[in-house]
């Protein structure tokens, strides 16, 4: 079954090397593709409004290179809206009731078509000085079923939102010229059931290489460690993409956190075919080793060189960590020898303000929330984490259980099963691979315990450092419970915890789910109207268990490992046990802005070595005085004394894991507790009735930012009385505003039934030109005294029955387009294509341009409101023709889309309980940031911050 003393081992790295490098690396490149995107909303099945992808006579799937519509090198995307990546189009779309509740009730999904695909392309230039390297594009993530084109080659499709992948592009590309990314991603159809966002809602990277190569995810690094030694395997997976045999000279060098070399070690005359990968293993001692650990979690670097011909070809840094795990069916988790109870939390990606597209800053804030909670562990809740947040729990020291996607053991699901365990199997973070969770349909079957059985045996032939687990909740009884190696409890209520271990004393334990409970911040009375649950920690339903009630059983079972909460942060979706308009989920320790709940302090107190004392409710209860109010502290202190205006309601010992809690018969004023440990009193407390809202607040996370176009200052809006106490009922509308080299990317509240926006994006409508018809004349001098004496014409259909042998000397064209009735207060541009090699516009009788030549790239007219009326335009092209050389040549036929731009709204938010939180986003220019905040009868905020000059990532702009 399972063996007690299983080794496992080390680990860690991040992506491939960190940015933080100044130059490139000799012989290998790796540029972010994050910027200057054009995106669009497409169709799932409507081909006129998915922009004709896939109608033409070679659609991609035909022919190679004929990527069609949207998908083509050529296609006009001078409309399309512009951004930068990350990018999650549904965090932007408005609630609806009639969306998926488990999604949040985001307009996506199959009842709202015209908002579940989206479009990107990205134009780029390839310096002809690359010509023989290799180049891939690398996506860490697009939700979901992306098909992404090159130049208008079809390269391949993605069907999950989670997998990272890679398409090499060395073939397609135009060297020394322009380049076109196409990617086309369809939201329509779920993966998960929870709020998981849409579109390209995490990094791409462009990487160039030199033929011969490390592999993508091409190292693999493990230690065994003896007294201070680590034995370091260093394994490299190499690749020749020439066409013909190099031979080349590898080194592994060990280098300490500080850059120095602790160990290397070369080898000569190692023989790569073209395109058979060879795996290079070598052994490095590393005396002195420093042990990675969650309080000093210490970072090695491999740096893999690889040389041919003495010249060194490629470069790749992987940081990594040494360290032991060890689960043990008796006594739970071990790191580096020394027993560790697992204080873990299940999490989402999503936040507030952002939804899934969360910037890397927002990733380390959040596991820094969690760790300051006195959390150690993050269950990836339910698929493959983005590389960023490995990176954070790495440098932060935080235990992770990685997660696959999908249960199952065909080609495809092994494949995305490897492709996640190659990608992150170095990172010292992660402790065991989670192969499902919740899979009713199979957890109680000899299927369930077949297919779990294979996908162990599968994970351990790519590492056979970790164990596997997965999460059970239909029952502890058999199929997959039987044969999983570290058992995964989901709810003490579904199963007799005890009874599984004792039927198999050999099985390690963990409780990868519990809790469930339902709080919304700030609240302290349930109200099902509202769909407010009471921040007090209860049981959420019979069968289920509080916080504290988890938290005790396992604490008391030493053979368990620990458990991870259900979860860490509130997140979109599955608002049980609410239908709409609750829109989040109630089950977070922090609200969907990482405020906290009271429950965080309950954890701090038992999690952690913090001295903590904290008491709720808040103390603002008119309208109840002389009624009993529930008050309750938590608190690590030996006891605990209340005080109601001075007069104490007595001193209780708090039992370990516990609470202490009285009634007390509300009265405005101040509320105090006094914490004892050894009898002196060590902690004081005080929760004070407030004034009215007078003032805003503005506080940061922190006070300096890299003026790098990524980092991120999260600034917490607090509605306080005029004594600086923050109103615990205040839900006042706050407007935003922001100037100096930064941008607001989100805002939020914490509130689980807000319908409020947390994205102002402008709004786009593209205006096609419809029925547009022509008629020969004998020169473009005639054709516009035509116009001009509006001469009726024998109009037949644009050039449907164009004979090109024989064109005439001109045409006269005509069309319409219809414009919104507020179309006065946006932005009307005209981007119009050559239809003729000279051309005369006209709108509305109106002359628009004259004598215009001919332009591959297009003409750019602002249209005048006077041009213009609501609803139907008509617009004239008088054009000498375009010619074809040859018949199966291709001339443009359409005059282009007019773009009707509304600006974004002015930034807002309604503060909920007092709090709210705005996003702010550096460019990449230092300077001075202003945030102000204004509110009707409150006084403005004006917060400033310094962002200070740093190296941006390497770029593709």
């Amino acid at each position: 079954m399972i063996l007690r003393n299983f080794l496992s081992i080390n680990l860690l790295c991040w992506a491939q090397f960190s940015f933080a490098q100044a130059p490139p690396e000799p012989g290998r490149e790796r540029y972010s593709m994050d910027a200057h995107w054009r995106f669009a909303l497409g169709h799932p099945f409507d081909t006129n409004q998915d922009f004709t992808n896939g109608t033409s006579y070679f659609s991609y799937f035909a022919k190679a290179g004929y990527g069609d519509g949207a998908a083509s090198s050529t296609f006009d995307d001078r409309a399309w809206r512009q951004l930068d990546l990350p990018h999650d189009w549904a965090v932007e779309l408005p609630f609806d009731s009639t969306a998926q509740h488990s999604h949040g009730y985001k307009a996506t999904g199959r009842n709202f078509p015209a908002t579940s695909v989206g479009w990107y392309r990205k134009t780029f230039t390839i310096p002809a000085t690359d010509l023989g390297r290799q180049l891939a594009l690398e996506f860490d993530g697009v939700y979901r079923n992306s098909k992404v084109w090159v130049n208008g080659h079809y390269l391949g499709t993605e069907p999950s939102g989670y997998n990272s992948f890679r398409y090499d592009i060395t073939d397609y590309l135009n060297y020394g010229g322009r380049n076109v990314v196409a990617v086309r991603a369809d939201a329509t159809m779920p993966e998960g059931w929870f709020y998981e966002g849409a579109g390209i809602y995490r990094h791409v990277w462009l990487t160039k290489t030199n033929p011969v190569h490390v592999a993508p995810n091409g190292t693999w690094v493990t230690a065994r460690v003896a007294a201070t030694t680590a034995d370091v395997t260093a394994r490299v997976n190499l690749l020749n993409d020439g066409k013909k045999t190099q031979t080349c000279a590898v080194t592994q060098t060990i280098l300490d956190a500080q850059g120095r070399v602790v160990a290397s070690k070369k080898q000569e005359a190692v023989s790569l075919s073209p395109f058979q990968p060879r795996e290079i293993a070598l052994q490095l001692l590393v005396a002195d080793a420093i042990l990675w650990n969650l309080e000093a979690p210490y970072l090695y670097t491999l740096r893999t060189t690889v040389v041919v011909s003495n010249q060194e070809v490629d470069r790749y840094d992987t940081p990594f960590g040494i360290r032991t795990i060890r689960f043990d069916a008796k006594e739970g988790f071990f790191l580096n020898g020394k027993p560790v109870k697992l204080k873990g939390t299940n999490n989402h990606q999503d936040h507030a303000g952002v939804g899934t597209a969360l910037p890397d800053e927002l990733q380390y804030f959040r596991i820094k929330a969690l760790k300051a909670m006195g959390s150690n562990a993050y269950r990836c809740s339910h698929h493959p984490p983005t590389p960023e947040l490995l990176a954070a729990c790495d440098q932060l020291g935080m235990l992770v259980i990685d997660e696959n996607r999908l249960m199952g053991t065909n080609y495809q699901m092994q494949e995305d099963l490897r492709d996640m365990i190659l990608r992150d199997r170095n990172h010292p973070s992660i402790i065991s691979w989670s192969i499902g969770n919740e899979e009713w349909g199979i957890e109680n079957s000899v299927i369930g315990a077949r297919i779990a059985t294979t996908m162990q045996a599968y994970v351990h032939s790519l590492d056979s450092t970790r164990l596997c687990t997965a999460g059970i909740s239909g029952g502890f009884r058999s199929g997959i419970s039987d044969v999983v190696e570290v058992m995964g409890y989901n709810y003490l209520g579904n199963g007799d915890v005890d009874a599984h271990h004792r039927r198999f004393p050999e099985q390690p334990g963990m409780g990868t789910e519990e809790g469930s409970t339902f709080a919304t911040r700030g609240e302290y009375a349930t109200d099902a109207r509202k769909h407010y649950a009471a921040a007090y920690d209860q049981k959420p339903r019979p069968s289920f268990y509080s916080i504290e009630e988890g938290w005790r059983f396992y604490a008391e079972r030493p053979y368990l490992a620990g458990m991870f909460i259900w979860t860490g942060f509130d997140y979109r979706g599955e608002a049980t046990p609410y239908l709409w308009p609750s829109v989040t989920s109630y089950f977070g320790m922090m609200d969907l802005c990482g405020f906290p709940k009271d429950n965080v302090y309950y954890l701090r107190s038992w999690w952690s070595q913090q001295p903590t004392l904290h008491l709720l409710p808040h103390w603002n209860w008119p309208g109840r005085e002389g009624q009993p109010i529930a008050v309750w502290a938590y608190s690590n202190c030996d006891e605990v004394e209340l005080f109601l205006n001075k007069k104490s309601l007595g001193k209780q010992a708090v039992p370990r894991n516990s609470h202490v809690a009285w009634n007390v018969n509300y009265a405005p004023g101040t509320l105090e507790a006094y914490g004892y440990k050894n009898g002196r009193q060590t902690l004081h407390e005080v929760v004070k009735t407030t004034d009215q809202a007078a003032v805003i607040q503005l506080t940061p996370h922190k006070a300096a930012l890299k003026a790098d176009g990524q980092d991120l200052a999260v600034v917490t809006v607090a509605v306080a009385d005029r004594g600086n106490l923050t109103v615990p009922t205040a839900n006042e509308q706050i407007t935003f505003s922001v100037t100096g080299p930064a941008k607001i990317i989100g805002v939020g509240n914490g509130d689980p039934t807000s319908l409020e926006k947390e994205k102002f994006v402008e709004d786009i409508q593209k205006v096609a030109i419809q029925g547009l018809q022509e008629t020969p004349v004998s020169g473009l001098a005639e054709g516009v005294a035509a116009r001009r004496q509006n001469q009726s014409a024998a109009w037949q259909p644009a050039f449907v029955k164009r004979d090109y042998k024989n064109l005439a000397a001109a045409y006269r064209h005509q069309g319409s387009f219809e414009l919104p009735a507020d179309f006065v207060n946006a932005q009307v541009t005209f981007f119009y294509n050559s239809i003729g090699k000279e051309q005369y516009l006209y709108i509305n009788g109106q002359e628009l341009a004259t004598d215009l030549k001919q332009s591959a790239e297009g003409n750019v007219i602002r249209l005048a409101p006077s041009l213009l009326k609501p609803g139907h335009n008509t617009i004239e092209i008088v054009a000498t023709p375009l010619t074809k050389e040859h018949d199966w040549d291709v001339v443009n036929t359409n005059p282009g889309t007019i773009q009707v731009l509304t600006p974004a709204a002015p930034w807002k938010r309604k503060t909920f309980n007092g709090l709210a939180q705005v996003l702010i986003q550096t460019t990449k220019e230092p300077g001075t940031v202003t945030l102000t905040a204004t509110a009707k009868g409150l006084k403005t905020a004006t917060l400033k911050l310094k962002a200070e000059k740093a190296a941006a990532r390497p770029a593709v702009l």
